[in-house]
């Protein structure tokens, strides 16, 4: 179920577009507006909400970045089986 899922996500989207896409919204969260939004004096679950703000979004990119990886891991896989049975 997990790695058709996978394969689902990889004939519907381009990599080289969502890595694009992820990029431009990784510069969009550290831009003015949305930095100024959390730049409050206020806390949430007593972290203050700039730092919560950023740690979090560095912790989706991450995890963004590994499942790109890891999907990418995959398409090569399957390219090289279809080259090895030519």
């Amino acid at each position: 179920m997990k790695n058709e899922l996978k394969r689902t996500l990889l004939k519907r989207f381009h990599l080289t577009e969502i890595w694009v896409i992820f990029f431009i919204l990784g510069i969009i969260m550290m831009n003015y507006p949305f930095v100024h939004i959390f730049y409050k004096p206020r806390q949430i679950f007593g972290i203050p909400a700039f730092f919560l703000y950023l740690y979090l979004g560095w912790l989706i990119s991450i995890c963004v970045i590994y499942l790109f990886v890891k999907a990418t891991d995959l398409n090569e896989g399957k390219n090289k089986d279809k080259g090895e049975h030519r």
